[in-house]
């Protein structure tokens, strides 16, 4: 984790993993599989994020092997079904309720969409503590584009336009975020 608690892009990856995990085993070829698609559509190709080793999360003991399957460290067989631990869950639930910084770039972008794909794991209070910050992201991101677009308001070609665009969705964003945070 970064200074702030905010979490690194190889801790996104963690999180995907642990996350898939915790609703259900899977075997490590389809873990393997879901976390790379997943990523891969949310911030599009990058050796920086698939960098990151599953077996790395067996050895630190934050998932297991079913029983009777291969041990040790190195690669499992891609049909050995992995489970998480409760060392893993409680890893998961620590980077669920990591901050995120602002601006939002393409690993924010992975984080925001890991946070919703698995708030429902988190306890009631800590949902309503995340999508609390999720609202002052898009505020603050708001008031960043406003800030720009006040600077220019006559600009030739299509910038205002950008921006006003940009400041549109960040509204919706933020619209959607005041309803779900009314559900949980």
């Amino acid at each position: 984790m970064l200074r702030d608690n905010a979490l690194l892009p190889s801790e996104a990856i963690r999180l995907t993993a642990l996350g898939i995990l915790a609703q259900g085993p899977k075997r490590y070829a389809d873990l393997a599989a879901e976390v790379r698609h997943f990523v891969s559509r949310i911030t599009g190709p990058s050796l920086d994020l698939m960098g990151s080793s599953l077996e790395l999360l067996r050895y630190e003991g934050l998932v297991e092997a079913r029983a009777g399957a291969e041990a040790g460290i190195g690669s499992p067989a891609p049909d050995t079904e992995l489970t998480i631990t409760e060392a893993g869950r409680r890893e998961m639930i620590e980077l669920l309720r990591s901050p995120i910084r602002g601006p939002i770039n393409d690993v924010n972008k992975l984080i925001i969409a890991l946070k919703m794909w698995f708030l429902h794991l988190l306890p009631s209070p800590d949902q309503r503590v995340q999508v609390d910050m999720l609202m002052e992201i898009c505020e603050g991101e708001l008031a960043r584009l406003q800030d720009l677009r006040e600077h220019h308001p006559d600009e030739p070609g299509l910038l205002v336009a950008w921006i006003d665009h940009d400041i549109g969705q960040l509204r919706q964003r933020l619209d959607w975020f005041r309803s779900l945070r009314d559900k949980v």
